[in-house]
Protein backbone atom coordinates (compact mmCIF):
# COMPACT_ATOMS: atom_id res chain seq x y z
CA UNK A 1 0.00 0.00 0.00
CA UNK A 2 2.00 2.92 -1.52
CA UNK A 3 1.41 6.55 -0.32
CA UNK A 4 1.82 9.14 -3.14
CA UNK A 5 3.35 12.59 -3.53
CA UNK A 6 4.26 14.74 -6.33
CA UNK A 7 7.23 16.92 -6.22
CA UNK A 8 7.77 19.51 -9.03
CA UNK A 9 11.80 19.64 -9.74
CA UNK A 10 12.76 20.97 -12.91
CA UNK A 11 11.33 18.49 -15.68
CA UNK A 12 10.34 16.03 -13.91
CA UNK A 13 8.02 14.47 -10.78
CA UNK A 14 9.05 12.26 -8.08
CA UNK A 15 7.14 9.38 -6.13
CA UNK A 16 7.66 9.21 -2.14
CA UNK A 17 6.54 6.01 -0.59
CA UNK A 18 5.41 6.03 3.19
CA UNK A 19 7.00 3.30 5.05
CA UNK A 20 4.92 0.26 5.10
CA UNK A 21 5.57 -2.32 8.14
CA UNK A 22 5.44 -6.19 6.54
CA UNK A 23 4.88 -9.01 9.48
CA UNK A 24 4.41 -12.21 8.58
CA UNK A 25 2.16 -14.11 10.86
CA UNK A 26 2.53 -18.48 10.88
CA UNK A 27 -0.73 -19.96 12.19
CA UNK A 28 -2.91 -23.46 12.25
CA UNK A 29 -5.18 -24.17 9.42
CA UNK A 30 -8.22 -24.35 12.05
CA UNK A 31 -11.36 -22.57 11.27
CA UNK A 32 -11.05 -19.57 13.84
CA UNK A 33 -7.62 -19.10 12.24
CA UNK A 34 -8.96 -18.77 9.06
CA UNK A 35 -11.78 -16.29 10.61
CA UNK A 36 -9.01 -14.44 12.25
CA UNK A 37 -7.32 -14.23 8.53
CA UNK A 38 -10.34 -13.10 7.14
CA UNK A 39 -11.01 -10.39 9.50
CA UNK A 40 -7.49 -9.33 9.25
CA UNK A 41 -8.62 -6.39 6.02
CA UNK A 42 -10.36 -4.65 9.56
CA UNK A 43 -6.71 -4.10 11.10
CA UNK A 44 -4.89 -3.00 7.85
CA UNK A 45 -7.62 -0.58 7.61
CA UNK A 46 -7.23 0.49 11.03
CA UNK A 47 -3.30 0.40 10.80
CA UNK A 48 -2.56 1.64 7.46
CA UNK A 49 1.22 1.37 7.69
CA UNK A 50 1.53 -2.62 8.47
CA UNK A 51 0.78 -5.03 6.14
CA UNK A 52 -0.06 -8.79 7.26
CA UNK A 53 1.02 -12.07 5.87
CA UNK A 54 -0.37 -15.70 6.68
CA UNK A 55 1.61 -18.94 6.71
CA UNK A 56 -1.05 -21.47 7.65
CA UNK A 57 -0.36 -25.21 8.07
CA UNK A 58 -1.00 -28.10 9.68
CA UNK A 59 -0.41 -28.45 13.40
CA UNK A 60 1.93 -30.87 13.15
CA UNK A 61 4.01 -29.25 10.19
CA UNK A 62 3.17 -25.78 11.88
CA UNK A 63 4.92 -26.96 14.83
CA UNK A 64 7.71 -28.16 13.51
CA UNK A 65 8.34 -24.97 11.29
CA UNK A 66 7.88 -22.84 14.36
CA UNK A 67 10.06 -25.00 16.67
CA UNK A 68 13.03 -24.88 14.19
CA UNK A 69 12.51 -21.37 13.69
CA UNK A 70 12.56 -19.56 17.15
CA UNK A 71 15.17 -22.33 17.99
CA UNK A 72 17.96 -21.17 15.45
CA UNK A 73 16.81 -17.64 15.71
CA UNK A 74 16.00 -17.35 11.92
CA UNK A 75 13.08 -14.14 12.34
CA UNK A 76 11.30 -15.50 9.50
CA UNK A 77 8.00 -15.37 11.80
CA UNK A 78 6.99 -12.15 13.61
CA UNK A 79 3.70 -13.72 15.14
CA UNK A 80 3.82 -17.34 15.88
CA UNK A 81 0.89 -19.07 17.28
CA UNK A 82 1.77 -21.36 20.05
CA UNK A 83 0.22 -22.86 22.93
CA UNK A 84 0.59 -23.67 26.74
CA UNK A 85 2.77 -26.15 26.36
CA UNK A 86 5.30 -24.21 23.81
CA UNK A 87 5.05 -21.24 26.29
CA UNK A 88 6.05 -21.35 29.48
CA UNK A 89 9.01 -24.04 27.92
CA UNK A 90 10.21 -21.21 25.36
CA UNK A 91 9.94 -17.94 27.64
CA UNK A 92 12.23 -19.95 29.68
CA UNK A 93 15.11 -20.58 26.91
CA UNK A 94 14.61 -16.31 26.39
CA UNK A 95 12.70 -16.83 22.97
CA UNK A 96 9.62 -14.85 23.67
CA UNK A 97 8.73 -11.43 24.39
CA UNK A 98 7.17 -10.78 27.56
CA UNK A 99 3.11 -10.00 26.39
CA UNK A 100 1.94 -8.39 29.83
CA UNK A 101 2.68 -4.59 29.68
CA UNK A 102 2.29 -1.80 27.61
CA UNK A 103 -0.59 -3.17 26.24
CA UNK A 104 -3.59 -0.59 24.70
CA UNK A 105 -6.23 1.00 26.87
CA UNK A 106 -9.60 -1.27 27.04
CA UNK A 107 -7.35 -4.82 26.55
CA UNK A 108 -8.63 -5.60 30.30
CA UNK A 109 -5.96 -8.20 30.91
CA UNK A 110 -8.14 -9.18 33.99
CA UNK A 111 -11.02 -10.08 31.80
CA UNK A 112 -8.92 -13.52 30.87
CA UNK A 113 -9.77 -16.53 32.66
CA UNK A 114 -7.46 -17.59 35.19
CA UNK A 115 -6.75 -20.95 34.23
CA UNK A 116 -5.84 -19.61 30.49
CA UNK A 117 -4.09 -17.01 31.62
CA UNK A 118 -1.62 -19.41 33.61
CA UNK A 119 -0.77 -21.82 31.48
CA UNK A 120 0.38 -18.79 29.10
CA UNK A 121 2.66 -17.69 31.79
CA UNK A 122 6.12 -17.89 33.08
CA UNK A 123 7.41 -16.93 36.44
CA UNK A 124 4.65 -14.92 37.05
CA UNK A 125 4.81 -12.89 33.55
CA UNK A 126 2.26 -13.24 30.56
CA UNK A 127 4.27 -14.44 27.35
CA UNK A 128 1.53 -15.24 25.34
CA UNK A 129 -1.71 -13.37 24.16
CA UNK A 130 -4.94 -16.38 24.24
CA UNK A 131 -6.90 -16.51 21.16
CA UNK A 132 -8.72 -19.11 21.88
CA UNK A 133 -9.11 -21.57 24.87
CA UNK A 134 -10.34 -25.43 24.69
CA UNK A 135 -11.33 -28.36 27.03
CA UNK A 136 -12.92 -30.77 25.54
CA UNK A 137 -16.53 -32.34 25.08
CA UNK A 138 -18.52 -35.18 23.94
CA UNK A 139 -20.42 -34.36 20.28
CA UNK A 140 -23.52 -36.51 19.40
CA UNK A 141 -26.57 -36.21 17.07
CA UNK A 142 -29.92 -36.12 19.22
CA UNK A 143 -31.93 -37.36 16.10
CA UNK A 144 -30.02 -40.32 15.33
CA UNK A 145 -30.05 -40.96 19.09
CA UNK A 146 -33.71 -40.50 19.31
CA UNK A 147 -34.27 -43.08 16.47
CA UNK A 148 -32.66 -45.53 18.19
CA UNK A 149 -34.22 -45.05 21.86
CA UNK A 150 -30.42 -44.09 23.18
CA UNK A 151 -30.03 -41.64 25.56
CA UNK A 152 -26.83 -39.92 26.15
CA UNK A 153 -25.35 -38.96 29.80
CA UNK A 154 -24.67 -35.83 30.92
CA UNK A 155 -21.22 -37.03 31.87
CA UNK A 156 -20.60 -40.67 29.65
CA UNK A 157 -18.40 -43.28 30.29
CA UNK A 158 -15.74 -44.89 27.57
CA UNK A 159 -17.50 -47.77 28.07
CA UNK A 160 -20.69 -46.38 27.37
CA UNK A 161 -19.58 -44.39 24.24
CA UNK A 162 -18.29 -47.96 22.95
CA UNK A 163 -21.97 -49.29 23.39
CA UNK A 164 -23.15 -46.29 21.72
CA UNK A 165 -20.63 -46.92 18.85
CA UNK A 166 -22.03 -50.09 17.86
CA UNK A 167 -26.13 -49.92 17.98
CA UNK A 168 -25.64 -46.12 15.73
CA UNK A 169 -22.61 -47.18 13.78
CA UNK A 170 -24.51 -47.43 9.86
CA UNK A 171 -21.48 -47.99 7.51
CA UNK A 172 -24.43 -49.12 4.39
CA UNK A 173 -25.32 -45.18 4.76
CA UNK A 174 -21.71 -44.16 4.96
CA UNK A 175 -22.33 -42.87 8.54
CA UNK A 176 -19.70 -44.00 11.40
CA UNK A 177 -21.11 -44.64 15.24
CA UNK A 178 -18.16 -42.33 15.84
CA UNK A 179 -15.15 -40.04 14.81
CA UNK A 180 -11.98 -39.63 16.51
CA UNK A 181 -8.35 -38.14 16.01
CA UNK A 182 -6.29 -40.76 14.08
CA UNK A 183 -3.66 -38.71 13.03
CA UNK A 184 -0.17 -39.22 14.53
CA UNK A 185 1.24 -36.44 16.74
CA UNK A 186 1.44 -35.16 20.32
CA UNK A 187 -0.97 -32.63 19.57
CA UNK A 188 -3.42 -34.71 17.24
CA UNK A 189 -4.32 -38.03 18.81
CA UNK A 190 -2.57 -37.86 21.61
CA UNK A 191 -4.23 -35.34 23.14
CA UNK A 192 -7.44 -37.39 23.08
CA UNK A 193 -5.95 -40.76 23.92
CA UNK A 194 -4.05 -39.02 27.59
CA UNK A 195 -7.28 -38.15 28.39
CA UNK A 196 -8.50 -41.36 27.91
CA UNK A 197 -5.31 -43.09 29.39
CA UNK A 198 -5.81 -40.16 32.74
CA UNK A 199 -9.64 -41.71 32.51
CA UNK A 200 -8.30 -45.52 33.16
CA UNK A 201 -6.45 -44.14 35.64
CA UNK A 202 -3.32 -44.36 34.22
CA UNK A 203 -0.77 -41.90 34.43
CA UNK A 204 2.92 -41.08 31.65
CA UNK A 205 5.78 -41.45 34.62
CA UNK A 206 5.60 -42.72 38.16
CA UNK A 207 6.98 -40.19 40.68
CA UNK A 208 10.54 -41.16 39.58
CA UNK A 209 9.90 -40.23 36.20
CA UNK A 210 9.84 -43.98 35.20
CA UNK A 211 7.35 -44.48 32.22
CA UNK A 212 4.16 -46.51 32.61
CA UNK A 213 2.82 -47.20 29.11
CA UNK A 214 2.93 -50.65 29.11
CA UNK A 215 0.69 -50.57 32.51
CA UNK A 216 -2.63 -51.97 32.76
CA UNK A 217 -4.68 -48.48 32.25
CA UNK A 218 -2.80 -47.54 29.18
CA UNK A 219 -3.60 -51.21 27.92
CA UNK A 220 -7.25 -50.50 28.39
CA UNK A 221 -7.53 -47.13 26.59
CA UNK A 222 -5.63 -48.26 23.51
CA UNK A 223 -8.29 -51.57 23.29
CA UNK A 224 -11.03 -49.21 23.67
CA UNK A 225 -9.57 -46.68 21.17
CA UNK A 226 -8.59 -49.70 18.78
CA UNK A 227 -11.55 -50.84 19.30
CA UNK A 228 -13.62 -47.52 18.54
CA UNK A 229 -11.55 -46.49 15.52
CA UNK A 230 -11.52 -49.94 13.78
CA UNK A 231 -14.69 -51.11 14.25
CA UNK A 232 -16.87 -48.03 14.20
CA UNK A 233 -15.13 -45.05 12.87
CA UNK A 234 -14.25 -44.24 9.30
CA UNK A 235 -11.80 -45.52 7.35
CA UNK A 236 -8.80 -44.38 6.85
CA UNK A 237 -8.46 -43.14 10.09
CA UNK A 238 -5.00 -42.33 10.98
CA UNK A 239 -5.37 -39.39 8.69
CA UNK A 240 -7.91 -37.53 10.53
CA UNK A 241 -6.98 -35.01 12.92
CA UNK A 242 -8.92 -31.94 14.34
CA UNK A 243 -10.20 -30.23 11.59
CA UNK A 244 -10.47 -33.59 9.17
CA UNK A 245 -12.88 -34.78 12.09
CA UNK A 246 -14.43 -31.71 12.68
CA UNK A 247 -15.62 -31.73 8.58
CA UNK A 248 -16.37 -35.32 9.06
CA UNK A 249 -18.69 -34.67 12.16
CA UNK A 250 -20.02 -31.57 10.96
CA UNK A 251 -21.19 -33.10 7.11
CA UNK A 252 -23.52 -35.88 8.87
CA UNK A 253 -20.69 -38.71 8.80
CA UNK A 254 -20.35 -39.28 12.53
CA UNK A 255 -22.79 -40.50 15.33
CA UNK A 256 -20.10 -39.13 17.82
CA UNK A 257 -17.24 -37.17 18.31
CA UNK A 258 -15.45 -36.81 21.24
CA UNK A 259 -12.43 -33.41 20.85
CA UNK A 260 -12.14 -29.80 21.79
CA UNK A 261 -14.96 -27.46 22.56
CA UNK A 262 -13.74 -25.03 20.56
CA UNK A 263 -15.68 -27.31 17.46
CA UNK A 264 -19.39 -26.37 19.00
CA UNK A 265 -19.28 -22.99 17.38
CA UNK A 266 -18.55 -24.54 13.74
CA UNK A 267 -20.79 -27.59 14.26
CA UNK A 268 -23.68 -25.77 15.75
CA UNK A 269 -23.60 -23.09 12.52
CA UNK A 270 -26.11 -24.02 9.75
CA UNK A 271 -23.93 -22.37 7.45
CA UNK A 272 -20.66 -24.74 8.09
CA UNK A 273 -22.95 -27.47 9.35
CA UNK A 274 -25.41 -30.15 8.20
CA UNK A 275 -25.69 -31.17 11.37
CA UNK A 276 -26.59 -28.01 13.57
CA UNK A 277 -30.21 -28.52 14.65
CA UNK A 278 -29.23 -31.97 16.03
CA UNK A 279 -25.83 -31.32 17.50
CA UNK A 280 -26.03 -32.13 21.28
CA UNK A 281 -23.47 -31.88 23.96
CA UNK A 282 -22.05 -33.77 26.81
CA UNK A 283 -19.07 -33.66 29.24
CA UNK A 284 -15.87 -35.52 27.88
CA UNK A 285 -15.98 -39.34 29.21
CA UNK A 286 -14.79 -40.48 32.12
CA UNK A 287 -14.40 -44.04 32.72
CA UNK A 288 -12.64 -45.27 36.27
CA UNK A 289 -12.02 -41.78 37.14
CA UNK A 290 -13.09 -38.31 36.32
CA UNK A 291 -9.56 -36.59 37.20
CA UNK A 292 -7.76 -35.76 33.93
CA UNK A 293 -10.54 -37.17 31.20
CA UNK A 294 -10.88 -34.08 30.00
CA UNK A 295 -8.31 -31.78 28.78
CA UNK A 296 -6.69 -27.73 28.78
CA UNK A 297 -5.69 -26.49 25.61
CA UNK A 298 -5.28 -22.67 24.42
CA UNK A 299 -3.84 -21.93 21.17
CA UNK A 300 -2.34 -18.37 21.67
CA UNK A 301 -0.28 -15.38 19.56
CA UNK A 302 3.15 -15.09 20.89
CA UNK A 303 6.11 -12.42 19.60
CA UNK A 304 9.38 -14.06 19.36
CA UNK A 305 12.39 -12.59 19.76
CA UNK A 306 13.43 -12.98 16.60
CA UNK A 307 10.92 -10.95 15.37
CA UNK A 308 12.32 -8.25 12.56
CA UNK A 309 9.44 -5.98 13.49
CA UNK A 310 8.75 -7.12 17.02
CA UNK A 311 6.61 -3.28 17.20
CA UNK A 312 4.22 -4.19 14.08
CA UNK A 313 3.71 -7.62 15.17
CA UNK A 314 2.68 -6.80 18.78
CA UNK A 315 0.36 -4.32 17.56
CA UNK A 316 -1.71 -6.89 15.54
CA UNK A 317 -1.67 -10.05 18.57
CA UNK A 318 -2.98 -7.20 21.03
CA UNK A 319 -5.51 -6.67 18.29
CA UNK A 320 -6.13 -10.20 17.44
CA UNK A 321 -6.90 -11.08 21.20
CA UNK A 322 -8.64 -8.42 22.30
CA UNK A 323 -12.45 -7.93 23.52
CA UNK A 324 -12.95 -5.74 20.22
CA UNK A 325 -12.25 -8.49 17.80
CA UNK A 326 -14.10 -10.84 19.40
CA UNK A 327 -17.30 -7.87 19.14
CA UNK A 328 -15.85 -7.89 15.38
CA UNK A 329 -16.55 -11.55 14.71
CA UNK A 330 -20.08 -11.33 16.58
CA UNK A 331 -21.36 -8.41 14.16
CA UNK A 332 -19.50 -9.65 11.08
CA UNK A 333 -19.66 -13.41 10.96
CA UNK A 334 -22.33 -14.16 13.66
CA UNK A 335 -22.02 -14.66 17.62
CA UNK A 336 -21.55 -18.47 17.42
CA UNK A 337 -18.30 -17.97 15.56
CA UNK A 338 -16.67 -15.91 18.29
CA UNK A 339 -13.25 -17.58 19.44
CA UNK A 340 -14.16 -19.12 22.87
CA UNK A 341 -12.36 -20.22 26.27
CA UNK A 342 -10.42 -16.84 26.69
CA UNK A 343 -12.81 -14.39 28.15
CA UNK A 344 -15.15 -13.66 30.94
CA UNK A 345 -17.23 -11.41 29.36
CA UNK A 346 -17.80 -13.62 26.30
CA UNK A 347 -19.78 -15.62 28.52
CA UNK A 348 -21.43 -12.84 30.02
CA UNK A 349 -22.56 -11.60 26.87
CA UNK A 350 -26.15 -12.13 26.01
CA UNK A 351 -25.79 -12.41 21.88
CA UNK A 352 -22.78 -14.69 22.64
CA UNK A 353 -25.60 -16.68 25.17
CA UNK A 354 -28.41 -17.09 22.57
CA UNK A 355 -26.90 -18.65 20.39
CA UNK A 356 -24.08 -20.64 21.88
CA UNK A 357 -26.52 -23.45 24.11
CA UNK A 358 -23.13 -25.15 24.80
CA UNK A 359 -21.28 -21.76 26.85
CA UNK A 360 -22.38 -23.34 30.44
CA UNK A 361 -20.60 -26.59 29.68
CA UNK A 362 -17.79 -25.42 27.76
CA UNK A 363 -16.97 -22.60 30.47
CA UNK A 364 -17.39 -25.48 33.83
CA UNK A 365 -14.65 -27.66 31.51
CA UNK A 366 -12.07 -24.95 31.34
CA UNK A 367 -12.71 -24.01 34.46
CA UNK A 368 -12.43 -27.36 36.23
CA UNK A 369 -9.99 -28.81 34.40
CA UNK A 370 -6.67 -28.99 36.45
CA UNK A 371 -3.06 -29.64 34.63
CA UNK A 372 -1.07 -29.88 38.48
CA UNK A 373 -3.35 -33.43 39.10
CA UNK A 374 -4.35 -34.88 35.45
CA UNK A 375 -4.31 -38.31 37.26
CA UNK A 376 -5.49 -39.94 40.03
CA UNK A 377 -2.46 -41.40 41.13
CA UNK A 378 0.63 -38.93 42.03
CA UNK A 379 2.68 -37.57 39.20
CA UNK A 380 5.92 -35.25 38.90
CA UNK A 381 4.60 -33.02 36.07
CA UNK A 382 2.41 -30.68 34.79
CA UNK A 383 -0.09 -31.08 32.29
CA UNK A 384 -3.40 -33.02 31.48
CA UNK A 385 -3.19 -34.12 27.73
CA UNK A 386 0.42 -33.75 27.53
CA UNK A 387 3.81 -33.19 30.51
CA UNK A 388 4.96 -29.86 29.90
CA UNK A 389 8.79 -30.95 29.76
CA UNK A 390 10.87 -30.43 26.33
CA UNK A 391 11.18 -33.90 26.06
CA UNK A 392 7.57 -34.20 25.83
CA UNK A 393 7.65 -33.46 22.10
CA UNK A 394 9.69 -36.36 21.11
CA UNK A 395 7.95 -38.95 23.32
CA UNK A 396 4.24 -37.73 22.22
CA UNK A 397 4.97 -37.89 18.61
CA UNK A 398 6.60 -41.50 19.12
CA UNK A 399 3.96 -42.45 21.22
CA UNK A 400 1.47 -40.66 18.40
CA UNK A 401 3.12 -42.88 15.73
CA UNK A 402 2.75 -46.29 17.77
CA UNK A 403 -0.52 -45.59 18.27
CA UNK A 404 -1.21 -44.96 14.83
CA UNK A 405 0.69 -48.27 14.04
CA UNK A 406 -1.77 -50.69 16.34
CA UNK A 407 -4.68 -48.53 14.39
CA UNK A 408 -2.94 -49.53 11.05
CA UNK A 409 -2.48 -53.19 12.22
CA UNK A 410 1.21 -52.80 11.73
CA UNK A 411 1.70 -54.59 15.81
CA UNK A 412 -0.38 -55.52 18.82
CA UNK A 413 -1.52 -53.06 21.72
CA UNK A 414 1.17 -55.04 23.88
CA UNK A 415 4.75 -54.59 21.07
CA UNK A 416 3.38 -51.46 20.32
CA UNK A 417 3.56 -50.07 23.98
CA UNK A 418 6.44 -51.77 24.70
CA UNK A 419 8.10 -49.83 21.83
CA UNK A 420 7.44 -46.66 23.07
CA UNK A 421 7.99 -47.85 27.14
CA UNK A 422 11.55 -48.38 25.94
CA UNK A 423 12.28 -45.34 23.51
CA UNK A 424 10.91 -43.02 26.69
CA UNK A 425 12.80 -45.00 29.63
CA UNK A 426 15.93 -44.19 27.07
CA UNK A 427 15.04 -40.31 26.87
CA UNK A 428 14.13 -39.97 30.21
CA UNK A 429 17.76 -41.33 31.69
CA UNK A 430 19.59 -39.47 29.01
CA UNK A 431 17.99 -36.14 30.14
CA UNK A 432 18.70 -36.59 33.95
CA UNK A 433 15.17 -36.79 35.13
CA UNK A 434 15.12 -40.70 35.60
CA UNK A 435 18.42 -42.05 37.70
CA UNK A 436 20.22 -44.85 35.68
CA UNK A 437 20.27 -48.04 37.93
Amino acid sequence: MMKWFLLAAGMGFFPAVAAQTSITVATVNNPDMVTMEKMTGQFEREHPDIAVNFVSLPENELRQKITTDIASGAGQYDVITVSNYETPIWAGNGWLRPMDQGLPAGYDLDDLLPSVREGLSYRGRLYALPFYGESSMTYYRKDLFAEAGLSMPDAPTWTQILGFAKKLDDRAHNRYGICLRGMPGWGENMAVFSTMVNAYGGRWFDMHWKPQLTSAPWKRAARTYQTLLQRYGPPGATSNGFTESETLFASGRCAMWVDATVAAGYVSDPATSKVAASVGFAQAPHEATARGSHWLYAWALAVPKSSRHPVAARTFVDWATSKGYIQAVGQARGWVAVPPGTRRSTYENRQYLQVAPFAGLVEQAIASADPAHPSARPVPYVGIQMVSIPEFQAIGTRTGQALAGILAGQYPIGKGLRRVQRFTNRLMIQSGRQKKK
